[in-house]
């Protein structure tokens, strides 16, 4: 068996795997917004399938589909629900409205490193999870791998040098807390998803993104920045490669137990190799030109006096709506912990 890269730009078939492809039992859509080569999916979602296709014996198979052929990343969780694909790639931010609860990982200060994070995530995000329970098992969904990436830092187009020159900017985020967050900084954000930022800093709509490294280069957007913040905490971005309830049901039994033990192992692997790029992808940027700068101490102090906060008034809100943002919180910060 072998899975399969479907590209939009040729028409063509890919064969990423070896050897000749062969009869399967089951073949799985799976799609997200992601660039051919995008890390997450190189970190997470290939190593993966390439389990799954080595434990099954060929039995299962993919057909895979990046950079939104089968849809935006705001569309993922219903081409998943509705089986237009069987997998997809859903980042919390993209459907807050869906699933406001999982931004609970996304918030400034809350872990120093994409495994930290990924593995508290994954506490309340996996099967029987309080997230699970709460968000993804009422829309119809269940996570097989999650990851949170590394902090997020600002890079910026303009000059940066203290926490007076981001008064004003236009900051792309991921929407949510971390839009909070920008604007208690003194930002304007601008929500929008990680593939339309390279158009909007070309054109100058957006000033500036919250982002983490390892991000910048696969869309690159370093020919349109001049300088980032270093050793901040600006939030962070949680993402899951879910399946439909349904389609997981009506699996046979070893290959749902094949799905659920990938998906863990991936989760756990996967995390590691991106705190590594991470530190790679920084000195990266850095030799192509952007400028890292070190608040002023006294800035810094300030940042995380102003952020402190913000969990507690994300769980508030929340809470005022009738979702348990405080009960959400708690459990994060004791998976943290």
């Amino acid at each position: 068996m072998k899975h399969t890269i479907l590209g939009s730009l040729a028409g063509l078939m890919l064969g990423l795997g070896t050897g000749a492809a062969t009869a399967q039992d089951v073949t799985l859509r799976v799609a997200d917004s992601l660039p051919v080569g995008h890390y997450i999916a190189e970190s997470l979602l290939l190593p993966f399938i390439d389990e799954i296709e080595k434990t099954t014996d060929g039995k299962v198979g993919f057909d895979y589909f990046p950079a939104q052929q089968l849809g935006k990343a705001k569309d993922m969780l219903s081409l998943t629900q509705t089986g237009v694909t069987d997998m997809g790639y859903i980042g919390a931010s993209y459907v807050a409205d869906k699933l406001p609860l999982s931004s609970v990982a996304q918030l400034p200060g809350s872990f120093s490193s994409s495994c930290e994070g990924t593995m508290a995530y994954w506490s309340l995000a996996k099967p029987g999870g309080i997230l699970d329970q709460e968000e993804y098992a009422p829309e119809g969904v269940r996570a097989l791998m999650v990851l949170a990436l590394a902090p997020y830092q600002l890079f910026s187009a303009k000059e940066l040098s203290d926490l007076e020159s981001f008064q004003g900017q236009k900051m792309r985020t991921s929407g949510g807390a971390q839009a909070l967050a920008m604007t208690k900084l003194g930002g304007v954000p601008v929500q929008m998803s990680a593939p339309e930022t390279r158009e909007a800093l070309s054109r100058g709509t957006l000033d500036a993104i919250v982002f983490p490294h390892s991000s910048v280069p696969p869309y690159d957007l370093t020919p349109h920045l001049k300088s980032a913040t270093e050793d901040l905490n600006l939030g962070s971005f949680v993402l899951a490669y879910m399946i439909s309830q349904e389609k997981y049901d009506s699996l046979p039994a070893d290959v749902q137990q094949s799905l659920t033990e990938a998906g863990e192992e991936a989760t756990r692997r996967a995390c590691e190799l991106v705190d590594a790029q991470d530190r790679t992808d920084k000195q990266a940027i850095a030799d192509e030109g952007v400028n890292f700068v070190k608040l002023p101490e006294s800035d810094v102090a300030k940042v995380q006096k102003i952020l402190a906060g913000v969990g507690d008034e994300w769980a508030a809100e929340l809470d005022a709506r009738g979702k348990p943002g405080s009960t959400v919180l708690s459990a994060f910060q004791d998976a943290l912990n």
